[in-house]
């Protein structure tokens, strides 16, 4: 089932969105031995956006939140955080019809989320962030694949695991659709 949302919730979404992963990644995140990368939880969030919003809230909030958390840090580093707005993108796109607010929450639901997560990961930090940082800053191949690498599993983890249980939380929270019945 899709719903759709009105422009001025998408707006509050992406706002909200925004905020929580800039937060989550500028004051939660673990470093790694590996320069510059950590592991976040924030993805997690922004993938619990794109179940919730779509696509569209989802790639603007990952978006705009990576552009927070590098202007107060690294420095704007345009393609790690383009690589954050396409995860959220890709797994809105991918999981764009579920019944999720109906409190439809299954195997075949975890099954399909994890697997958007993943190809979303995948698309993010082992293509789009390592070559933008080869191509736009000339950065050494081996570095940003590793950090990439690293990205990708870390990110896939928590994104999968802490997604999967805000959402299943969330499922309980909703009335399922035909639970109710009329009463003679």
């Amino acid at each position: 089932m899709t719903r759709t949302h009105s422009p001025v919730t998408q707006v509050v979404a992406i706002g909200i969105g925004a905020a929580l992963f800039f937060v989550l990644g500028r004051f939660v995140a673990i470093p790694t031995p590996i320069p510059n990368t950590s592991i976040n939880i924030q993805y997690a969030i922004l993938a619990v956006f794109a179940v919730l919003y779509g696509p569209l809230v989802a790639a603007l909030a990952g978006l705009i939140g990576h552009v927070l958390i590098d202007a107060t840090g690294y420095g704007i580093w345009i393609s790690w955080e383009l690589a954050s707005g396409v995860f959220g993108l890709v797994v809105g796109l991918l999981l764009l019809r579920n019944a999720i607010a109906e409190g439809e929450f299954g195997r075949a639901f975890a099954a399909r989320f994890t697997l958007a997560v993943v190809l979303a990961n995948a698309v993010a930090w082992l293509l789009i962030a390592p070559a933008g940082d080869v191509l736009f800053y000339s950065e050494p191949a081996n570095k940003v694949w590793a950090q990439g690498a690293l990205a990708f599993v870390t990110n896939t983890v928590t994104a999968a695991v802490l997604g999967l249980l805000v959402l299943s939380v969330y499922a309980r929270t909703r009335t399922r659709t035909g639970s109710l019945s009329h009463e003679q």
